[in-house]
């Protein structure tokens, strides 16, 4: 089998790299390295079915390849809003460009798709049926408006070119190779409390999220992509729920640190609450999370410390 990965220098394309690797694929990963990192990837190099190609989405590739998963994209806030045009045409032409090429070669195709097409929800938990409430206009639409056409994209090469895709709704993952500056609240928080910083909540930190480890996440991926139940979307996360306060307090109890929490105003946009209804990923995939928060956080610390010479 012979796959590409594109953004796999990435935190999710460098462990899901990994584990194809490990499951005998032969693997082409793809990356133009805005916020891929090559380190990500150098004990990977050596291996004899393993290739790096330097080169973005938006512009038209070619391979020949049984599996493609899509997840080009800058995924968190200060990356995706630090250019937001590209972020759309990397969404977008990137779609275009990886489902031409599907549709050529006759691979299967997946889109990592993410739980921000579901904006600020309006119904609790999310399941797939549920059509958002998004802000169009917003700080935040570049991706969540990018993602949400990636998918219109999918759906419609499935429709009318009989492209075999599948799709996953990606909610808020963690573990290591997570970038430390990208503005994502595990990431800051657990930088903030190794730094003695205080954790800056925004508001009062009672808006939810739902933590999925990345090896959880990464098994639940190649799962979509090997069955042949539905084309999705599927869900996939962690639905057990935690504030953003709770998370704060959890990290601080794991680390001997002098840092406070204090507040600062809700940025435009930022979802109360998020957590996925997972019901179709346990029925098709027969897959329901394993490593809960303070593992996760356990496991994901120690890379942190490394990253800061802590």
């Amino acid at each position: 089998m012979a796959t590409l990965v594109t953004g796999g220098a990435g935190f999710l394309g460098s462990h899901l790299c990994e584990r194809l690797l490990d499951n005998g694929e032969e693997v082409i990963c793809m990356d133009n390295f805005f916020t891929g990192r090559k380190k990500n990837l150098l004990h990977l190099m050596d291996h004899s079915n393993f290739e790096l190609v330097r080169h973005d989405v938006v512009d038209p590739f070619k391979a020949e390849v049984d599996r493609i998963y899509n997840l080009a994209c800058p995924a968190s806030p200060v990356y995706y809003q630090f250019n937001p045009i590209k972020t759309v045409k990397t969404s977008v032409v990137g779609a275009i460009n990886s489902l031409g090429l599907a549709k050529r070669v006759g691979a299967r195709i997946l889109q990592a798709s993410t739980s921000e097409v579901y904006g600020d929800p309006e119904v609790h938990p999310q399941p797939e049926s549920y059509r958002g409430n998004v802000n169009p206009i917003g700080l935040r639409a570049c991706y969540d408006e990018g993602k949400r056409c990636a998918e219109t994209l999918f759906f419609d090469y499935h429709r009318e070119n009989k492209v075999d895709v599948r799709v996953v709704r990606i909610f808020n993952t963690y573990g290591p190779r997570m970038l430390p500056n990208d503005g994502r609240v595990v990431s800051n928080f657990i930088v903030q409390a190794l730094k003695g910083e205080d954790l800056t909540l925004y508001g009062d930190g009672s808006q939810t999220r739902s933590f999925c480890f990345v090896d959880d996440l990464i098994e639940a991926m190649i799962r979509t992509m090997e069955q042949e139940t539905t084309v999705g979307p599927i869900n996939i996360g962690n639905p057990v729920e935690f504030t953003i306060r709770e998370l704060a307090e959890s990290i601080l109890n794991k680390i001997d640190s002098p840092s406070k929490i204090i507040e600062k105003p809700l940025p435009s946009d930022d979802p109360t609450q998020r957590k996925p209804d997972i019901s179709l990923a346990k029925q098709v995939l027969d897959w329901n999370p394993k490593v809960d928060l303070g593992d996760g956080l356990d496991r994901t610390i120690p890379y942190f410390r490394q990253c800061l010479n802590l």
